[in-house]
């Protein structure tokens, strides 16, 4: 008895030893890359990292019996920073996973340095459609949102109410020129019209210029193709110049929660959108929120909580195999259905995109509200293989080849 308790004993710490040397550096670490101060801070930056540290909390600190480190870096909306953080993290810090990654310029910068490395990098905030397009590569995936998902989203429920006539202001720079074209492809296969484009510099505190060129030209439905402040300037003009009350509706492409919070209720309403999360959509999201809300103080985006789901999938691909091996890891993430408070019931194509449902949403009226942050009116849902792009469009190299 005694000997077969030793060579229980003996094999399990074989065992062990074994799995755990497949761990690299003994620690699996997580790096948030994020915008702290800038256009995106609300919509991701600190609250992106309170996502993943809620994360590896909830999964125990541990991974495969490997203890789990999140840090942070912010890219300050610069390529060049990302890049050169990025590299370093992958090549001397031995940082396992790149997460979050808002501003697309940021977000190709770094897909390309994630290519040379063979290194894992999932995108919560960026937006633009080339990173599971042209861009995609085996071990990067795009969690929360892409152009082509919120534009098709939007765009279809708006013409299919009779909205046919668009006109369309643009970020001047890859997400929102990416933004546009999603949009007017969407517009034009759906029997609309689009009828003017014009672009901005990104982070612009002045776009009266470019809404009075809208106005201008008496569309239905004005779409704004900008994220973070560039959307709450648009919005809260848009409302002082009373756009909407000649009847042109308003639709947001990239619009978070936060951008609502900072805009406020009385500009904001009747604001048409497409969101990957909403906090106060079932008793999952509204527990799992509320713990975020603690933490941070604001109720979470669905960048956020996508950070949240992607940390906690690549746990639990990391702990089935008991290595981090990126090409491995990724693989096995493709292989297993995502079911947490931010998918229902997710799965990553061969393009690195993770299909979920998506949600079209309208602002209320600051009479409709009933407690804080309650924001939206949830119209219909989109099933996730109706907004995402069809792979048989698709020009990603991994599914054309």
């Amino acid at each position: 008895m005694k000997k077969l308790t030793l060579t229980l004993l003996v094999c399990g710490l074989l065992g062990a030893t074994s799995a755990n040397a497949e761990i690299t550096d003994g620690v699996v670490r997580i790096g948030v890359m994020t915008d702290y101060s800038g256009m995106f801070s609300a919509l991701s930056g600190p609250g992106g990292a309170v996502a993943a540290r809620l994360a590896v909390e909830d999964f125990g600190g541990k991974v495969a019996g490997i203890p789990i480190d999140v840090i942070t870096a912010d890219h300050q909306n610069k390529p060049d920073l990302g890049s050169t953080i990025v590299r370093k993290w992958y090549d001397e810090d031995g940082v396992d996973l790149v997460l979050d990654v808002p501003n697309s310029s940021v977000a190709l910068a770094v897909q390309a340095i994630a290519k040379e490395r063979k290194k894992l990098v999932i995108y919560a905030a960026a937006g633009t459609a080339d990173l599971t397009g042209k861009g995609c590569i085996p071990t990067s995936f795009q969690w929360v949102w892409d152009t082509y998902s919120v534009a098709a989203s939007t765009g279809r429920a708006l013409l299919d109410e009779g909205s046919k006539k668009w006109f369309i202001i643009a970020a001047d720079y890859a997400f929102g020129q990416t933004m546009a074209a999603d949009i007017s492809k969407v517009v034009t296969a759906g029997g609309g019209t689009v009828v003017g484009v014009t672009k901005h510099p990104i982070n612009t505190p002045d776009l009266s210029s470019f809404i009075l060129q809208a106005q201008g030209a008496n569309p239905d439905v004005v779409a704004l193709a900008n994220g973070g402040s560039d959307t709450v300037n648009a919005v809260k003009q848009f409302a002082e110049f009373g756009v909407g009350a000649s009847g042109t509706k308003l639709a947001g492409l990239a619009v978070f929660i936060t951008d609502i919070h900072g805009i406020g209720l009385e500009s904001a309403q009747g604001l048409v959108l497409t969101t990957g999360f909403y906090w106060d959509r079932t008793d999952k999201t509204r527990e799992w929120s509320k713990r975020f809300f603690a933490k941070h103080g604001a109720m979470p985006s669905m960048a956020q909580a996508g950070v949240y789901s992607a940390v906690t999938h690549y746990l639990q691909a990391v702990e089935a195999l008991k290595d981090d091996n990126p090409e491995r890891v990724a693989q096995k993430m493709r292989e297993t259905r995502v079911h947490d408070i931010f998918a229902d019931d997710g799965y990553i194509r061969a393009d690195g995109r993770l299909v979920h449902d998506m949600y079209l949403a309208q602002v209320k009226k600051p009479s409709e509200v009933r407690y804080p942050w309650d924001y939206y009116n949830i119209i219909r849902t989109i099933p996730g293989d109706q907004a995402v792009r069809p792979l048989a469009e698709s020009t990603c190299p991994l599914v054309t080849q």
